[in-house]
């Protein structure tokens, strides 16, 4: 379908059927049924309290022309009791408005935090499926959706038609005749204005569909403007935003022409309708068959119908775009999760050999090929060992089966004689470590980021964790210390400063399995020989997979494995690779070395 078309289909009322699907949220709402039903009853009565009050300024306006008799106690008494009217809808609107937000803002913190817990339990291959904007739209701007029609459109859709449908049921009893009257001429006009809503909201959205090009513009050529500058092409981008600022200007001229035509409709429409209707009351009331002040109270019920059918349009559109938040948050909320809950019912160590089998695997986004062919490995416990190759041959593959991020196509993995299936997920990944190549931070605390590998350390762990890092000396050589915010994903800090609070972060944690995605290859020599330094401490008594990029970092290990097109083509140690004559780990050495001359 094209956006286009479900542009139509939002506006019909044909689309009422789908309607039900809202109710879906409501199970948020049963916790707080309570200021739910509040929220209708003082809601109910406040509408009603409106109702009368049009009734009770007709009785004022027929006491003031009643010559008769003394008719001011009547005027007094009905002025009082517009008086009282107007406080219990002022009690009443307010014990609305709160009743409804302590609802709306408990019902959507549930929502939120049920949405973003559940998408913590979700596997790695949801997260690739879905973008990062997509996701955190549902929390966001999905659920604001939700929470707008809740604390208001509801109440709305409740009190316009209460008041439409008691208003023409009262009059009808004022006057019948009127009634057929304010039928034939009122109708047409809201339909025609709730036509030219539909058209100013529609170019209204177009409009903003324009500013959002021209914005990302903007930030694309900011965010890359080295590159602008490189090649020259400022003009170019000029020419490329102008445009789009055209576009808006010419979508914002033609709401500019339909709102003209509104205000002229409104003018002519609203105002001929009225004079029709108060014409009509006019020879009523000179008949004798309508008093002065019933026709009064007949032209505010009039305004009150209008007004409610007015917004009806409005109130329908969003409570279908409610309709659609809640389908999208309910896709989320019914994704199958990997594990049954955020917390381990205890931590305890794994220990024992770990073990591949024939293990083959593919990604769930390129189920065609297979990445892992047949792979088998053994590492025993408190051992070293290496996976190298050249690139695409499977490698960080390897510990992502290892923490069970992926599932297998076929063969097992196991870890002390106990198959990966039968740890429990937490367990599992509690006991490994990992220390990548390209370290992302979060963007608090430097503090903040080592406690992420123990939360709940006290400042001593942490200090040792740093110290044993060699990351100590600059942390405190930071006016703020470990307190030091290092910018969003590690920014304010260098490429050896990020490494060494990875160590640390993992030294924290303590894992009983360490996997090293050749943590130095991207370091200045000193920055190398530092983290060197700590990995050597980091991986003591550890059971360690390194993959390796660069050779000559890996000759002490006790096991090599290198991998080509997903398969262990040859293992050995440093030494006895080296023997093999034509061997692919020969090959690869030679290549970096030659690399290596040449820069």
């Amino acid at each position: 379908m094209t956006k286009k078309s479900q542009t139509k289909r939002s506006f019909s009322f044909a689309a009422v059927k789908d309607l039900p699907r809202l109710f879906k949220i409501f199970r948020y709402i049963l916790p707080y049924k309570w200021h739910f039903l509040l929220g209708l009853l003082v809601l109910l009565l406040s509408s009603a309290a409106s109702l009368v009050f049009p009734y009770v300024i007709g009785l004022l306006v027929d006491a003031a022309g009643d010559s008769e008799g003394a008719f001011s106690q009547n005027i007094n008494s009905i002025a009082l009791g517009l008086i009282g009217i107007l406080i219990f809808m002022a009690i009443t609107s307010f014990l609305r408005v709160v009743s409804f937000a302590y609802m709306t803002q408990k019902s959507m913190a549930d929502i939120r935090n049920d949405i973003y817990q559940h998408m913590l339990l979700l596997g790695i291959p949801f997260f690739e499926k879905r973008r990062v904007g997509e996701l955190t739209s549902r929390i966001t701007a999905d659920v604001s959706m939700l929470e707008e029609v809740l604390q208001y459109y509801i109440a709305e859709f409740v009190r316009q038609g209460v008041t439409m449908i008691f208003g023409l049921v009262i009059i009808a009893w004022i006057s019948p005749r009127l009634t057929i009257t304010m039928l034939v001429s009122f109708p047409p006009i809201v339909i025609c204005t709730i036509g030219f809503g539909y058209f100013l909201r529609r170019i209204a959205r177009q409009r903003q569909d324009a500013m959002a090009e021209a914005n990302v513009v903007v930030e694309e050529t900011l965010q890359s403007i080295s590159d602008v500058k490189a090649f020259t092409n400022e003009a170019f981008e000029s020419r490329r935003y102008a445009a789009r600022i055209n576009e808006v200007v010419r979508l914002a001229l033609k709401a500019a022409w339909f709102r003209a035509g509104f205000s002229t409709m409104i003018i002519v429409g609203i105002f001929g309708g009225i004079v029709i209707v108060l014409w009509r009351g006019a020879t009523l009331i000179e008949s004798g068959e309508l008093l002065p002040g019933q026709l009064i109270s007949f032209m505010l019920y009039t305004l009150f119908i209008a007004a409610g059918l007015g917004s009806f349009s409005n109130i329908f559109s969003q409570l279908l775009k409610a309709v659609g938040a809640t389908d999208r948050i309910e896709e989320i909320l019914v994704e199958k999760t990997e594990i049954g809950s955020l917390e381990a019912s205890n931590r305890t160590e794994i220990q024992g050999d770990i073990l591949f089998e024939n293990v083959s695997f593919s990604y769930p986004g390129r189920p065609e090929v297979q990445v892992i062919k047949d792979f088998n490995l053994e590492l025993k416990q408190s051992s070293k060992i290496a996976l190298v190759g050249q690139s695409g041959a499977g490698k960080s593959t390897i510990p992502l089966l290892l923490m069970r991020f992926y599932e297998l196509e076929g063969g097992q993995i196991s870890i002390g004689g106990k198959s990966l299936e039968e740890i429990d997920l937490h367990q599992l990944r509690h006991n490994i470590g990992i220390v990548p190549q390209e370290v992302i931070l979060f963007g608090g605390s430097i503090s903040e980021n080592i406690l992420y590998g123990k939360p709940g350390a006290s400042h001593e762990e942490v200090r040792e964790a740093a110290r044993q890092a060699n990351a100590l000396e600059f942390i405190e050589n930071f006016p703020e210390g470990f307190e030091t915010i290092v910018g969003d994903r590690g920014i304010k800090l260098s490429g050896g400063q990020r490494q060494r609070i990875a160590i640390a972060r993992a030294i924290l944690k303590n894992p009983s399995i360490l996997v090293m995605d050749e943590a130095t290859s991207s370091l200045d020599a000193e920055s190398e020989k530092l983290v060197q330094s700590a990995l050597d401490l980091l991986m003591e008594n550890r059971t360690t997979i390194i993959i390796a990029h660069r050779l000559a970092t890996i000759r002490n290990v006790d096991c090599i494995y290198v991998l080509q097109q997903g398969e262990v083509v040859e293992k050995g140690t440093h030494e006895e690779l080296l023997l093999k004559e034509n061997g692919v780990y020969q090959n690869l050495l030679k290549l970096q070395f030659d690399s290596a001359s040449l820069a």
